[in-house]
Formats: C-alpha cells, structure tokens, sequence
C-alpha cells in the first residue's frame, strides 16, 4: 500500500495558492483515476484506487499546512504503511516557478507543514515531491506562500502537474532511485 499527500491548506480562500500547489498536484492524480475523494477520517479527505496491483491512497489533510503531519501520522499508523511507500508532493520557495525536484530525504527548508511531518513521523527521510514556486524578497513569507498564482504561472506549472500522475506510476512500479534519475535532469 502507498500513500500519497498532497500539501495545501483547506478553505477555499486558499485555492489556488503558492502553499496550495500539493492539492493542484493531487487533484490531477483525481482527474486522471477518476479517484472518488469522498472518504474523511483523521481530519483527512481521501481516496482510494489500484495502480498496477498496489493499492494507493490518495490524501489531502484537512488541518492546516503546520499541523500536516498529524494527520498523515494517523494515516500511516491505521494502515501499517511503511514510511518508505510514503510520498508527499508540496511548494518550495528555493526552487524557481516552474521547475520541481524528486528526493528521499534532507531537511524541511523550513516548510511548516515538513516541520509537522518529520516531527509526527520521527524521520526526515521519506519520499517528496518539491514543486517551485518561487520567492519574492519584497514580501513577507507567510503572505507571498498564501497568494495566488498568476495566470501566467498557472500555465508555466500546468506542464509540471500533468507529468504528476506520470510521477507517481513510477513512483508505484519503480526504485525511487530511478524514479529521482527519470525525472530530475528534466
């Protein structure tokens, strides 16, 4: 079984913005599945679906971005999934709009909703997704994360969620080793 979580903030005042870009992400896995997202337990919204053989679920927490990893943590728990069949698609500031890098482990960068997640699962090394969306140093953090995306954005990072559910195939059928090789030259 494998777990995949998108990161964003619940409400929709958030749609759509920079710290929403894991449940854009998710959403495309939805749309291409036809996963029905009706299920709620640990203050989460999920489904479920089979990809070649393995069941997945498919997570967006319903608590806030900081508070992320305590839902997964119950996620994980209640199924007995093995953090290394966790994969956790969210935004990162240090990457540039438009680019997005595959990795297995490192620091949280400062990402509130990591944070939460390496607290509530005891280990950084897990599987992430990091989609750029950039930084503007003449804004604060907190309201920059919580902006919306341009139109022009939109269209730069539309090339980047429709390879997702690409991502997670491999993510399902390969080492994450070749996973990361396929796709982070790009």
């Amino acid at each position: 079984m494998k777990l995949i979580v998108g990161l964003g903030n619940i409400g929709r005042q958030y749609n759509i913005t920079r710290h929403n870009i894991g449940f854009m992400a998710v959403d495309r896995i939805i749309k291409k599945y036809n996963i029905d997202m009706n299920q709620h337990k640990f203050n989460g919204n999920y489904g479920e679906f089979v990809l070649h053989g393995e069941k997945i679920i498919i997570l967006k927490p319903e608590k806030y971005m900081n508070l992320s990893g305590e839902v997964v943590r119950d996620f994980v728990r209640y199924y007995k999934i093995s953090i290394d069949d966790i994969f956790i698609i969210h935004d990162d500031m240090d990457l540039p709009m438009g680019n997005f890098k595959l990795k297995y482990k490192g620091s949280s960068g400062g990402h509130n909703g990591l944070k939460n997640i390496e607290l509530h699962l005891g280990t950084p090394i897990y599987k992430r997704m990091k989609i750029g969306i950039s930084h503007n140093p003449f804004i604060d953090t907190k309201d920059y994360v919580l902006s919306k995306f341009k139109p022009e954005e939109l269209e730069v990072l539309d090339k980047i969620l429709n390879i997702v559910p690409n991502i997670v195939e491999d993510f399902v059928e390969m080492d994450f080793n070749n996973v990361m090789n396929k796709y982070n030259h790009k």
